[in-house]
């Protein structure tokens, strides 16, 4: 039954070619133009450790003077090193981790590869579990090597590709500001959306480090850091801000944890260490503590840019006026065969038969609009790659948003072809009879 109704839908588009048209092209603008703008929305907007997101937390203390105390005011979004080094050594939960951004002069002894500048990550050994990190050649360092101050490295694949020519280069040596690093693993392609476990740095989008190392090894050797960094104290004489004893924060911390319990227990264990750090004067503050997990993180942080979302809705608000059109194009269409419609009532149509016929080629049309429309949304995202931000190349349509760009165009034009398809079943056989 279905193939009839669509076999009378193409008779009718070939007696109306540029009406048609039209309604195909009003609702391909619609789709191409809100289906560019949810594209991005849903690659910037997805869970980055997926299954996992809920069981990491972010931590944040507050060691500032009591000076313009505020109760209840956000802690400061990063630890210092003391703080950092303090929980990491103690241990409380299933996995932890300290982390800060740098970068390090790379100079390859492959011939023909000049020295460069990598963006580094100074960290401790279970960053790699806990973020499920995958490998294509070897393994992580293990906490050992983060208590012996191992200079060992994990690179990257494209740094991998760079200095070796790709293959299992595990073992080997590689010469980091001048310093000897040996690779004890290389990444296999790794990129989260957004980068979450840093969002000092940039926007939250940017591509992962090319070289990971433990950051015990990083201080011995006075590596460049890069980031944030928020000092709240005068440094000592001869101190460096980087020094365990600093007043400032520039150190992100996570935690993994296995249940809500254990999130309750870990975030009283920050505030009894927050008020162990007060008697010991270190800190002048009441506790003050922030335990989020991963999405909430995310929220507390905008990562999702403001346009982006701005941009989505301006594009369904317009795909929205092309359904509005087309609704009048429908309306238009149909009623002008209202003598055919009467004759097929007379007849012994049933107005569901004549319903469903005008529904019928409202999802027709909506399929070429949807057809249409996908090679205006590869078109838009094509537009969105060639900008400068640094989100710019995750602009692609996946499997998941081509499905979702078809349901979309056909549920539009069903939704279009609603109002016009009850009108054309309302029409009464006897008065077009008459008329004719």
């Amino acid at each position: 039954m279905l193939a009839y109704y669509f076999n009378l839908a193409l008779r009718s588009f070939r007696r109306n070619r540029v009406l048609t048209a039209l309604m195909v092209l009003a609702i391909a603008l619609g789709i191409g133009a809100s289906m560019t703008t949810l594209t991005v929305f849903w690659v910037l907007s997805g869970d980055p450790v997926p299954g996992k997101s809920d069981r990491l937390f972010y931590v944040q203390l507050d060691p500032r003077p009591a000076d313009s105390y505020t109760p209840g005011d956000e802690p400061p979004r990063q630890l210092t090193r003391y703080d950092a080094e303090a929980l990491l050594r103690e241990g409380r939960a299933q996995r932890q981790a300290l982390m800060t951004g740098g970068n390090v002069n790379v100079e390859p002894e492959r011939a023909g590869v000049d020295p460069y500048r990598a963006d580094s990550r100074y960290t401790s050994a279970d960053f790699f579990a806990m973020f499920d990190v995958p490998f294509q050649y070897g393994r992580a360092w293990d906490a050992g090597a983060d208590e012996r101050h191992e200079r060992v490295a994990v690179i990257s694949s494209e740094m991998n590709e760079q200095i070796f020519g790709g293959g299992d280069n595990t073992g080997r040596t590689i010469q980091l500001d001048r310093n000897t690093f040996r690779v004890v693993g290389i990444l296999d392609e790794y990129r989260p959306v957004p980068k979450f476990y840093d969002l000092n740095a940039s926007s939250g989008y940017g591509a992962v480090e090319q070289v990971f190392m433990p950051f015990t090894a990083s201080r011995d050797l006075d590596l460049a850091r890069s980031g944030s960094m928020d000092c709240f104290r005068a440094r000592d004489p001869g101190q460096k801000d980087t020094d365990i004893g600093a007043g400032c924060v520039w150190i992100q911390y996570w935690a993994e944890l296995d249940s809500t319990a254990d999130a309750a227990d870990y975030r009283q264990y920050l505030v009894n260490y927050s008020a162990q750090q007060r008697t010991a004067g270190r800190y002048e503050r009441e506790p003050n503590v922030q335990l989020r997990n991963l999405m909430g993180w995310l929220d507390f942080n905008q990562v999702l840019p403001s346009d982006v979302r701005l941009q989505m809705w301006l594009a369904l608000g317009f795909l929205l006026v092309c359904l509005l059109n087309t609704v009048g194009l429908l309306l238009a269409k149909f009623l002008r065969r209202s003598s055919e419609i009467g004759v097929r009532r007379a007849l012994g149509a049933s107005r569901r038969a004549v319903f469903t016929q005008c529904l019928v080629e409202a999802g027709t049309v909506g399929l070429a609009g949807g057809v249409l429309g996908l090679g205006l949304a590869a078109l838009g995202l094509w537009a969105v790659r060639q900008q400068s931000t640094d989100y710019a190349d995750l602009a692609q349509l996946d499997p998941t948003m081509l499905l979702v760009t078809f349901a979309l165009a056909l549920l539009s034009s069903l939704l279009a072809g609603m109002l016009p398809a009850w009108r054309a079943c309302q029409i009464a056989p006897a008065i077009q009879l008459k008329s004719q």
